[in-house]
């Protein structure tokens, strides 16, 4: 599930070439704070998946609300 999770968010990025070959940005605009910027696109990807990454575990451990993103669910649902 946290790899679909990944991978459908991932999908969802955008990646823009920066002004006077500064190379590349990208960011998921659905998350909030997840970007990421490099000289090259693969290497922009490969740092906005790893900020991706400890969004996620970052947002589990504080307790917040993950958004739902192609159905994919990461909420932590209490059980009574």
């Amino acid at each position: 599930m946290l790899i679909d999770y990944i991978n459908a968010a991932l999908h969802k990025a955008h990646y823009e070439i920066l002004p006077d070959d500064e190379g590349y940005f990208g960011k998921i605009e659905v998350l909030k704070g997840v970007w990421a910027n490099a000289d090259t696109l693969e290497i922009c990807r490969e740092e906005l998946k790893e900020v991706l990454e400890e969004w996620i575990l970052l947002g589990i451990k504080k307790g917040h609300t993950l958004p739902v993103i192609d159905g994919i669910d990461l909420n932590i649902k209490e059980i009574v």
